[in-house]
């Protein structure tokens, strides 16, 4: 584990850009970017798009580890290049920036009003890869439907059987039992949520730690004690279908967690913006998500 690293993502102020969308929610990124079906005939080139649209936010000049704590990147982009250098490479050591690695293959089937990822048969040959790339941690999302204390379980339990296989591999990974923004039972999904999480902090060694990247809760600060538990080495919130607008204004009133947006950072990006648009754009949705991380 990289000490600089380490301390970077546990203390340093800022969020992080979430640029994973694999091949499930490329075509809506890619659409949101203004590059419609027609645009490519094939996955290659819808691929080769989207590496043209990470490409170009990461090495923008406003793009970097003074407002950035980390990026997760998507496998292909893993095993690209920017710049003639490796995609986790660039990140660190030309921005400053700590790269993550998405490591899920999806979801199963809904089942007890959540869904379980699909099985990893290859993960421990992916994580090795992401070690000798430079890569410090991982990301993996459930989804949570239902205030359903059965399957909640579930979700936190694979979550964390998977989180201390991915820490036997040095890297430090990224929970994330996401809970839908649309469920009529959100907020008492919440608080089923919520312990499930607190013991299974208690399965890890005391030297362990891992993040945890959560829904926008409906009552402030209801993660407050994730944020200070000491084996959690930050709380990060997904944007989850809000508007960068309102995901910022709800993330503002959660002390001590950050962004991790996704949709919410590119907002408003296009491949017909000139080279200045783009930065300008992305500049003001950069400070908006990071003045919201640093309350």
């Amino acid at each position: 584990m990289d000490q600089e690293q380490f301390d970077k993502v546990k203390q340093a102020p800022g969020f992080i850009a979430a640029l994973d969308q694999s091949g499930g929610s490329t075509p809506k990124a890619l659409r949101l970017y203004g590059l419609d079906e027609g645009a490519y005939s094939d996955d290659e080139q819808m691929f080769d798009l989207v590496h043209a649209m990470r490409t170009r936010i990461i090495a923008s000049p406003v793009f970097g580890g003074d407002r950035i704590l980390g990026s997760i990147l998507f496998e292909q982009t893993m095993d690209r290049e920017i710049h003639g250098r490796g995609s986790a490479d660039y990140l660190w050591n030309v921005k400053r920036v700590v790269p993550f690695l998405k490591v899920d293959k999806g979801l199963q089937e809904q089942a007890d009003g959540a869904q379980v990822m699909k099985p990893m048969p290859g993960l421990d040959d992916l994580l090795a890869r992401a070690v000798d790339k430079g890569v410090f941690g991982t990301k993996m999302r459930s989804v949570i439907k239902e205030a359903n204390e059965a399957g909640i379980q579930a979700v936190v339990d694979q979550q964390f059987e998977i989180g201390r296989q991915i820490l036997s591999s040095g890297l430090t990974p990224i929970l994330e039992p996401e809970i839908d923004i649309n469920s009529p039972t959100k907020a008492e999904a919440e608080q089923l949520l919520k312990p499930a999480i607190l013991d299974g902090l208690e399965s890890l060694g005391t030297d362990q730690h891992i993040m945890l990247k959560l829904t926008l809760p409906d009552e402030d600060d209801f993660y407050a004690d994730l944020v200070a538990h000491p084996k959690v080495l930050r709380v990060v919130a997904l944007s989850g279908g809000y508007s960068r607008e309102e995901a910022n204004a709800r993330l503002a009133r959660q002390h001590g967690v950050v962004a991790s947006f996704s949709r919410a950072l590119t907002e408003g990006l296009s491949v017909q913006q000139t080279e200045e648009e783009f930065n300008t754009a992305l500049d003001a949705s950069i400070q908006s998500i990071y003045e919201a991380s640093i309350t």
